[in-house]
């Protein structure tokens, strides 16, 4: 499984790095919206991990961004603990949400989830239109 992290902090995008690579996980790394909007064209990955706040394009706008070029599921990994912030990610095109800080264990249980619900919904897991 190849995950594409958006984040602009530097430590969290190592740390997931390294939580998801026990997890034989390969894990690229995008530090703003646009920079990962690059990516996602490139290097099509199987689901995008995406942070909400961050300069520039933030969250919601990167995850709409996504959401025209292609299907890959995206988690929402983001310290904001609102239900109204967790109905617009959902809304802006998210598969999921979880609130940082996330134990290893159940953020590898929820890429793992969106993998099987993803090959179930079209057989493959996505594709891009460039």
């Amino acid at each position: 499984m190849r995950v594409l992290v958006i984040d602009d902090d530097p430590a969290m995008t190592e740390l997931l790095r390294i939580q998801l690579q026990s997890d034989h996980i390969t894990v690229e790394t995008a530090y703003s919206g646009e920079e990962g909007l690059e990516q996602v064209r490139k290097s099509n990955p199987d689901i995008i991990i995406l942070d909400l706040l961050m300069p520039a394009m933030d969250g919601w706008q990167t995850c709409k961004q996504i959401r025209e070029i292609c299907q890959t599921p995206i988690l929402i990994l983001s310290a904001l603990d609102d239900p109204a912030t967790v109905a617009t990610a959902l809304d802006a095109g998210a598969d999921d949400f979880l609130v940082k800080p996330v134990s290893a264990n159940i953020l590898n249980a929820y890429l793992h989830n969106l993998t099987r619900r993803t090959r179930k919904r079209t057989g493959s897991f996505h594709t891009i239109t460039i």
